[in-house]
């Protein structure tokens, strides 16, 4: 079996070296060429294009949205160039309009598409405990399952349609905004009164809310900790704009939604994008000039 990995960012890097870990011969390319060059320790080999990558039995992506997916494996050539047979197991977060084009253009060439978008940091990719959301034909998912093991902790499964996995992870990115909204505007309130941030979260994690992401979001934003970005802000406002195109697309109204839209936008506008996702504590503190 022949593996590629087209995409080796904060997450795509990690879950790459999870693959060759297990002794796997694997293809890698990325447009920081420096990144596809630190796996060639490791036991990749870097190729020059990513039409070079593309012609394997199962190749994976981790590219940062629809603009770079279609930049990549539409205009760039990459499906084109793919085998018929082969499989392409695409693990970014996009929106459910790409998913179901994708899904189009893979059925034209007689290539196998799946969507597997994950939930996990950087820190979660690299320990390969990540949870990873698939749809695709029952075919395709068996054929790539082994390797699915190696990245993550647990697959689930959410039909055959790949459109099905997208719109689980946009909810699920959309039920974290909110998560960290509200542990902003709170932790903003209970420090108007004098009240330390972080006793507040400790109530929180320790009675109401004993989760991986009010813990681990809560305490930056109590230590005011946005930096270095684990996951940007600005990719949070990414993904609460998918969650409203999909609402609407099936005249679903999502409210809370168009508060979290503007709350992103505002923090953008005051330089906080490049900051952690955790910085929209930092937006509602600013709003109520709270030092």
């Amino acid at each position: 079996m022949t593996i590629g990995f087209i995409g080796l960012g904060a997450m795509g890097m990690p879950m790459a070296t999870n693959l060759l870990k297990a002794k796997l011969p694997l293809m890698v390319w990325s447009r920081n060429g420096a990144n596809a060059e630190k796996l060639v320790g490791e036991g990749a080999t870097a190729v020059a294009s990513a039409t070079q990558a593309a012609k394997v039995d199962i190749l994976f992506s981790m590219l940062a949205d629809d603009q770079a997916v279609s930049d990549v494996f539409i205009a760039g050539g990459v499906l084109d160039q793919m085998p018929q047979g082969s499989i392409h197991v695409n693990m970014a977060t996009v929106s459910v309009a790409m998913a179901k084009k994708l899904t189009q253009l893979h059925a034209a060439r007689g290539v196998g598409y799946v969507a597997a978008p994950v939930l996990g940091r950087v820190d979660v990719a690299a320990a390969g405990n990540l949870n990873i959301l698939a749809a695709g034909k029952g075919q395709d998912l068996e054929r790539i399952q082994p390797l699915l093991d190696l990245l993550g902790q647990k697959t689930w499964r959410y039909g055959e349609e790949p459109a099905q996995a997208n719109v689980v992870k946009i909810a699920a990115n959309f039920s974290i905004a909110c998560a960290i909204e509200t542990m902003a505007e709170t932790s903003a309130l209970v420090r108007a009164y004098g009240i330390e941030s972080q006793a507040f979260i400790d109530l929180l994690t320790q009675t109401l809310y004993p989760s991986p992401v009010y813990k681990g979001y809560g305490t930056m934003i109590a230590e005011e900790r946005y930096s270095p970005a684990g996951f940007k802000l600005a990719l949070g406002l990414k993904d609460v704009r998918l969650a409203l195109e999909a609402g609407e697309a099936q005249h679903l109204p999502l409210p809370l939604g168009s508060t979290l839209r503007d709350s992103h936008l505002e923090a953008i506008a005051q330089g906080d994008g490049l900051l952690d996702w955790a910085a929209l504590g930092k937006a509602a503190a600013r709003r109520g000039n709270i030092g």
